[in-house]
């Protein structure tokens, strides 16, 4: 929303100024050069990108006119839910998470947070390294360091799109 007001900011006072100074908008008005600056920009993008970014990218664009969907009400729902697992835990062992884990669908803790089942990439994400700590095959740092490596590939993926559109310039 905010990216609209922007657009729109911008547009009326270039064209108000402009306005102001006394020019005509039909002179601004130029279909040629809005074919060759366009076409020279899409060109451009398609010559600097494999496939996959240009379809990344292609898919991105709407993502820009919507709300995040990690609000302030996500976050709270994640931090209680990992509470829960975690006094669980604490109470029962860590094996009593098994089902939980196994199933988060069928669970009673995570039926308790619609938000975190609706988002598969953060349910596989809990379920997956609660299952390795459960396991106890691996200590706490390599946990940890796989942890931030998958963090990272996701953060590197979804600049993607937005890699691509640099290098148009």
């Amino acid at each position: 929303m905010l990216i609209l007001l922007g657009y729109l900011v911008v547009l009326g006072t270039v064209f108000g100024g402009y306005l102001m100074t006394g020019g005509s908008l039909g002179a601004l008005y130029q279909p040629a050069e809005l074919v060759i600056i366009a076409g020279a920009g899409i060109g451009s993008f398609i010559v600097g990108n494999n496939g996959k970014a240009i379809k990344g990218t292609l898919k991105a664009l709407p993502l820009l006119f919507r709300r995040s969907k990690y609000t302030k009400a996500m976050y709270m729902d994640l931090l209680a839910l990992l509470y829960r697992l975690m006094a669980k835990s604490r109470q029962m062992g860590m094996f009593s998470l098994e089902r939980d884990i196994e199933n988060p669908r069928e669970s009673e803790i995570f039926a308790s947070y619609p938000r975190i089942l609706a988002d598969s990439v953060m349910l596989d994400f809990i379920v997956d390294y609660l299952r390795l700590i459960i396991s106890g095959h691996m200590n706490t740092f390599e946990i940890e360091a796989l942890m931030d490596e998958e963090i990272e590939t996701h953060e590197s993926e979804a600049e993607v799109p937005a890699n691509s559109l640099a290098l148009v310039g």
